[in-house]
């Protein structure tokens, strides 16, 4: 069974901005329902399909699939509810943990968040110092909420 343990952050500043390059991403959804979601994604040239399940508090149920780029390409082009999520994705290594910031794009532009994977809920971290608020419980700040209710209709 795949676990995903997360915590997402506001960023305070653009200090980690040289500290890694950034991947395009774009994804969308084609579904969700009874806080379950089916994610088609395209990172840099590879396709992923990614089923999760609901949260509780700050772990779900994740299971993710690479696929061939043309079929997540045509999924989604035809499959997935829109607008897209269009973003770049940094990959900053900080005290042991990676730590993914996605800059947004599209309707969605001017939204930055970092996001880190922990190997159990009650892990301690060192929180860079260009990490803020956590948003961790905040719906509004999940990307499957961000389809619906883009950034720049808040």
């Amino acid at each position: 069974m795949a676990q995903e343990i997360e915590r997402k952050y506001l960023l305070k500043d653009d200090s980690w901005r040289d500290l890694a390059p950034g991947t395009v991403y774009c994804q969308g959804y084609i579904a969700t329902q009874d806080k379950v979601t089916v994610r088609v994604r395209i990172a840099g040239q590879q396709g992923y399909l990614t089923i999760k399940g609901p949260s509780v508090d700050c772990s779900r149920l994740e299971f993710e699939y690479p696929i061939p780029v043309e079929d997540a390409q045509e999924m989604l082009n035809t499959l997935c509810q829109k607008p897209l999520i269009e973003k770049i994705r940094y990959k900053v290594e900080w005290d042991g943990l990676i730590w993914e910031i996605d800059e947004f794009y599209g309707l969605n532009e001017g939204l930055i968040l970092a996001e880190v994977e922990l190997n159990d809920a009650n892990q301690q971290i060192s929180l860079p110092p260009w990490i803020g608020e956590e948003v961790s419980h905040h719906r509004k700040y999940f990307n499957s909420y961000l389809v619906k209710h883009p950034f720049s209709q808040w």
